[in-house]
Order: C-alpha cells, then sequence, then structure tokens
C-alpha cells in the first residue's frame, strides 16, 4: 500500500493541513473529503489504497486540525464547522493537484464537497459519494457523472432523500451510478466504526476505482 505524508497550504492568511499521496507526477488525481470525524487514520488509509491503485491522491483537513471519536463529539465538530474556510480549502487541495482532469471523492459530510467542488472547478471531471446526498444548485450547475454508495438502513440519509438526489441529477442530464449495499448502515466503508462491513467497503472501493479510472483517463 502507497503512504504519503502531511503539507501545508496557505488558505486566507493561515495553515490548512492537507495529506498527500502517490507519486506526484501520477494521473489521474483524486481529492478525497473527509466525514464529520474529521481527517482521521480512515481517510488517510483509504487515500494511501488510491495512491496504491495508481491515483496522485490529496485529503484536505476542512476543520482546522480537529478530530472527532463519538458521535457526540462529531456533532459539536460539524456544527462548529466554518464553511467559508472549509470551501477555501477544498478549493485549494483542488488547485494542487494542478490537472485538467481531477476526481473528487467525499464520505458523509464530505460528500458535499465533493459534488459542490465540480459546480465550481471545471478541471473536476467525476464526483463519488459515500452515504452522503444533498440537493440544491451544485447538483444542476455541474454537468460530471456521479457515483453514489448508500447504506440499506441510514438514520442520515432516508430512501426519499436518495431518491431525489439521483432524481435531480438525471432531470439535470447529469450520468448517474447509484448502488445501495445490502445489510449496511452509515459508515460502513469506515473501518474504525462498528457499523463497518468489509465486504462492501471493497465492493465499493472497487467501484470507485473502476469510475474514477473511466471518467479520469485522458483521451
Amino acid at each position: 500500500m502507497a503512504s504519503g505524508g502531511f503539507e501545508e497550504l496557505a488558505v486566507g492568511g493561515e495553515p490548512a493541513r492537507l495529506y498527500a499521496s502517490g507519486a506526484g507526477n501520477a494521473t489521474p488525481r483524486v481529492v478525497v473529503f473527509h466525514p464529520w470525524w474529521g481527517l482521521n487514520d480512515d481517510v488517510i488509509a483509504y487515500a494511501d489504497r488510491l495512491a496504491g491503485a495508481g491515483f496522485a491522491v490529496v485529503a484536505p483537513d476542512l476543520v482546522r486540525g480537529r478530530v472527532a471519536s463519538t458521535i457526540e463529539e462529531a456533532e459539536r465538530l460539524a456544527s462548529g464547522t466554518d464553511n467559508d474556510h472549509a470551501d477555501a480549502v477544498a478549493l485549494a487541495a483542488i488547485d494542487r493537484l494542478a490537472a485538467s482532469k481531477i476526481g473528487a471523492v467525499g464520505f458523509s459530510m464530505g460528500a458535499a464537497w465533493a459534488m459542490w467542488c465540480a459546480a465550481q472547478r471545471p478541471a473536476v471531471a467525476a464526483s463519488v459519494v459515500y452515504y452522503g446526498s444533498l440537493q440544491g444548485s451544485s447538483l444542476t450547475r455541474a454537468s460530471v457523472p456521479v457515483l453514489g454508495h448508500f447504506a440499506e438502513a441510514d438514520p442520515y440519509e432516508s430512501d426519499e432523500a436518495v431518491l431525489a438526489f439521483e432524481r435531480t441529477l438525471r432531470d439535470a442530464g447529469r450520468r448517474v451510478a447509484i448502488h445501495c449495499y445490502p445489510g449496511t448502515g452509515h459508515w460502513f466503508a469506515e473501518p474504525s466504526r462498528d457499523a463497518w462491513r468489509p465486504e462492501a467497503a471493497e465492493l465499493a472501493f472497487e467501484r470507485t476505482v473502476a469510475f474514477l479510472r473511466e471518467h479520469l483517463a485522458s483521451r
């Protein structure tokens, strides 16, 4: 498995952490947005796995170095997120990759940035979301394909919300593939959580790699 290290970006006059993994000249390139826990070991390991599959990967810290371990801590962390700062860090991470085709992958809370960035930067050519849906102009302002991984039983993402997410994308003319994984709940792809389901996580990862290779390939 590949391994990387931390770097600093200057964002709005303050340093922001970013984890980078994979050869600097590797293509294609991917940015990974963390869930409400912060930039934790699960996200770092996922970035390293993508790097091992041949991608150059960065994972920005959207919450100024804080990491939560319990749901209560994560709720406080998410509710206190400085969205303007997080937006700026997300865009700086994409610009740091300096490529014409970039994939954006987001877990839960991070799914919002994986979708939003595609509407902000034309370099983003594909978005992948793990158990995170949303509504809003980001879905209709971008045109890139979307891959979604969702849980069968998820108190944070109702079936109705996922269906509305998919419908909005399709109505906007976007190519979309939504997968629901039987026997799973929210966080099924994160090894440190009790909800982790290795078989579902592996299948989601394989689908993600294939999707990114397809849509980020140079033509």
